[in-house]
């Protein structure tokens, strides 16, 4: 009876009116206040008022319905696809809508259509995975940053390959712990290639040179990268680098000058198709004979593994105690075995530079302790 008076009373009330009302009614609607066959009015009534031509009208509704599993589906459904005041709290926190509903809303609505919905409490793996293929850059930032996401690793990967070269996803991507290491790999490499197209640095360096440096920068930083990187990570990166072409000789040597003996170990896994515990038995207690043969399996040159079977050999000695080492030492003896400073070629000139770094990191290092003191 209630629900019909107001049904004739609201096509000549004022949108203010029409505004207080409609709340109330949603209100009433969702607390169970209502009989039976007025609950059903209700929801009539609440459906009709859809229609109304006021936004305030419907945003009070909105107000009232968005939080409630009880609300009308279908007047939830219409709301969400208002204009935009009127939608926004409703996709920010509706119970109702389904996966399939914000996805809808995801690939036809606006950047700030798809932002409110990263944000949502809690936002599933397939509503993840659409904002990370479809959305827009600022949506995919504020998917990383909510708590409440729950990402998958081929999406990471998407918001990688898509916007690693925008600087607020990146450092999005960066910041959180779930990125997975090949991602962060990938945006490394994004990085450099930024910095390279840059205007500044192809003026100050030229193409070649830039090449060139941020090349190296990019392997310094895959080097530092493999030490944060958990021990069950290091297969799919290992994996991820050679997909890219960048598990090369050079770098494989840069990893066993700097230790990185378990990397190197998943790095030859990867190259040859051998067991685990195999290789990891080689590195550790293996002759020189059969480790010539893992590496020649791998594809590493004959002559990279007298240097290599050297690095091998002395970190051994450190992990079993026997020795105190580090990179400078390492490498100075993997040049001896090249010939020392005099000595020429590509390998002999990559492992002077592997030299050279670990001579200015220590003596930076010395340098900061003594000003320390």
């Amino acid at each position: 009876m209630v629900v019909s008076h107001f049904l004739k009373w609201v096509g000549t009330a004022k949108v203010s009116e029409r505004a207080a009302a409609a709340a109330a009614l949603a209100n009433a609607y969702v607390q169970h206040t209502l009989p039976f066959e007025d609950r059903c009015a209700a929801e009539a009534a609440l459906t009709l008022l859809l229609d109304d031509p006021s936004s305030k009208v419907r945003q009070a509704m909105a107000e009232a319905l968005s939080m409630s599993r009880h609300a009308p589906p279908q007047v939830v459904a219409g709301l969400a696809a208002d204009q935009p005041e009127v939608a926004a709290l409703v996709l920010a926190r509706s119970p109702l809508l389904t996966d399939a509903d914000l996805i809808d809303r995801i690939a036809a609505g606006s950047a700030a259509t798809q932002k409110l919905i990263a944000d949502r409490p809690f936002v599933s793996m397939p509503v993840a995975a659409a904002i990370a293929e479809i959305g827009e850059a600022d949506a995919c930032v504020t998917l990383l940053e909510n708590s409440g996401a729950d990402i998958a690793s081929l999406s990471f990967r998407r918001m990688a390959e898509r916007f690693g070269h925008a600087g607020a996803v990146r450092e999005a991507l960066i910041a959180d712990r779930r990125l997975p290491v090949d991602c962060r790999h990938m945006l490394l490499v994004k990085l450099g290639e930024t910095l390279r197209g840059s205007p500044l640095v192809q003026a100050l360096m030229g193409a070649a040179r830039a090449e060139r440096l941020l090349r190296d920068a990019c392997t310094k930083a895959s080097l530092t990268l493999i030490e944060g990187t958990r021990a069950d990570e290091h297969a799919a990166l290992a994996e991820h680098l050679r997909l890219r072409g960048d598990l090369t000789a050079s770098f494989l040597i840069r990893t066993v000058a700097h230790g990185k003996i378990d990397f190197f170990g998943s790095a030859l896994v990867v190259l040859t198709r051998r067991g685990e515990q195999r290789v990891a038995s080689l590195l550790a207690a293996g002759n020189d004979v059969a480790l010539r043969a893992l590496l020649a399996s791998a594809g590493l040159s004959e002559a990279t593994h007298p240097v290599i079977l050297c690095a091998l050999r002395v970190w051994r000695e450190v992990a079993n105690g026997k020795r105190v080492a580090g990179v400078q030492e390492v490498s100075w003896l993997m040049l001896k075995e090249v010939g020392g400073q005099g000595a020429q070629g590509d390998l002999a000139a990559l492992i002077k530079s592997i030299h050279l770094d670990a001579l200015r990191e220590n003596a930076r290092g010395h340098a900061l302790a003594i000003a320390a003191a």
